[in-house]
């Protein structure tokens, strides 16, 4: 059995992974930073392939052509397999392979022309090859063990967002990982879990941090590294705000807040059993792996500066009730039922006598379904391509710099809070 504090966990992002020029670079930090330690890496899926996978799924699920878009993607892969590995890389090996089933299944998936009501589903079915494509040209890079992660991770069947069996996990981990860890390191998949029958799920988008954290918990890890395209954790996303200053230290109750804002540096469901285990959680850069970076963990720190959190893609719901009565507990029981149904994650919320208004991540596939629901017992109005701003520590110079010469149509604030909606604008430099 697995000694405690004797493994690190990595974690390797898309852009971390992008190219071959990028995959070069985690061999050589991998190599210079874990000299006799056991290592377990998780990976991505490579740059911007889970979006060109989901217009593949999209097109397939559709009936529609989708070659041309499976082509790129194929020729993507194995392109980056031949430029590190020489040129008869993508013969009879693993990538071609699962490049062949990941062909069948989306050719099956548009003769089918399957159900609606089956869409998330057989979207983790498809989308999960990105994962598995890029852990297999890493694993090879680095000499390492591939594992599949999906007989051991197991969930429920809570399509593109699976709930994790605690207890059957880390069994599972506990069982097959500590053998594995100590003939060398050993390289899995984020994102990635799988049903009781052997189906797979995914475990929401940028859910490889979460993954990293349910093996660090499962195997006690010393800690856990997730590598970045930026300095650590920063008060700001650098590419829409200016003067981004980087936190040293944090606690895990405020990167738990920060990231249930989405603050799109760590995945909302890490710290947890991390936290349970007191495991830091550091921020490091792929691009200067020697620098300082964030140590996220238990204790006291200075003061935060205040941070700035976007979120674009939004959508506002209001609900009035038709006979101009309040809007009662009985009413919000409805709405947050139907809103639950449809998986509509609610992020600002706000009441009114006659009406209830929330703020959610804009689905025009589960938009419609909360009408379909709802329109008969309310009156419901909606506001698309909008942004939701929060500011967390904020003061005065903060709010004015973030709220001047917008039009917000919510806002809502609390001692150490501040949100609100506004419409989207174009981006002509940093905010």
């Amino acid at each position: 059995m697995q000694e405690p504090h004797s493994l690190q966990v990595y974690k390797f992002g898309g852009a971390s992974v992008k190219d071959a020029a990028a995959i070069r670079n985690l061999t050589q930090i991998v190599r210079e930073h874990t000299a006799g330690q056991q290592l377990l890496i998780v990976v991505s899926a490579m740059g911007k392939t889970t979006n060109a996978l989901e217009e593949i799924f999209q097109r397939a699920f559709t009936g529609q052509d989708f070659s041309p878009q499976l082509e790129l993607l194929r020729s993507f892969h194995t392109g980056v397999a031949q430029e590190l590995f020489g040129p008869d890389a993508g013969e009879a090996s693993q990538l071609t392979t699962l490049l062949d089933e990941l062909s069948g299944q989306l050719a099956d998936l548009r003769q089918q022309a399957p159900p609606a009501d089956t869409y998330d589903q057989r979207y983790d079915q498809v989308i999960s090859f990105g994962e598995l494509l890029a852990t297999c040209i890493v694993a090879r890079a680095l000499d390492a063990q591939w594992l599949d992660c999906r007989p051991l991770l197991r969930t429920d069947h809570t399509w593109r967002e699976g709930r994790i069996d605690w207890p059957t996990t880390e069994w599972n981990v506990r069982d097959q990982l500590p053998a594995l860890l100590q003939r060398g390191p050993v390289v899995t998949q984020g994102f990635l879990g799988g049903t009781p029958n052997g189906q797979t799920t995914t475990l929401g988008r940028e859910g490889s941090d979460y993954t990293a954290a349910i093996f660090a918990y499962c195997l006690q890890a010393e800690s856990v590294t997730i590598w970045k395209d930026v300095a650590g954790l920063l008060n700001a996303d650098p590419k829409f705000f200016a003067d981004t200053v980087r936190f040293p230290q944090i606690s895990y109750q405020e990167t738990i807040e920060m990231a249930y804002y989405g603050a799109s540096v760590i995945h909302p469901k890490t710290i947890k059993p991390l936290a349970v285990r007191q495991i830091p959680l550091l921020v490091k850069s792929f691009l200067n792996p020697t620098a300082e970076g964030t140590r996220i963990g238990d204790g006291r720190h200075e003061p935060l500066a205040p941070a700035f959190i976007r979120k674009d893609g939004q959508c506002l719901i209001s609900f009035e009730s038709k006979d101009l009565t309040f809007i009662s507990e009985e009413n919000l029981e409805v709405i947050f039922g139907a809103l639950a149904q449809v998986r509509l994650k609610i992020n600002m919320m706000q009441n009114s006598a006659i009406s209830f208004s929330v703020c959610t991540d804009f689905s025009a596939y589960r938009l419609e379904k909360l009408l379909s629901q709802l329109r008969d017992q309310f009156t419901i109005h909606y506001n698309t391509e909008l942004e939701l701003y929060t500011i967390k520590n904020y003061d005065k110079a903060s709010l004015q710099r973030l709220t001047m010469g917008r039009e917000l149509l919510l806002e809502q604030r609390s001692r150490q809070t501040f949100q609100f909606v506004c419409r989207s604008l174009p981006v002509e430099g940093l905010i």
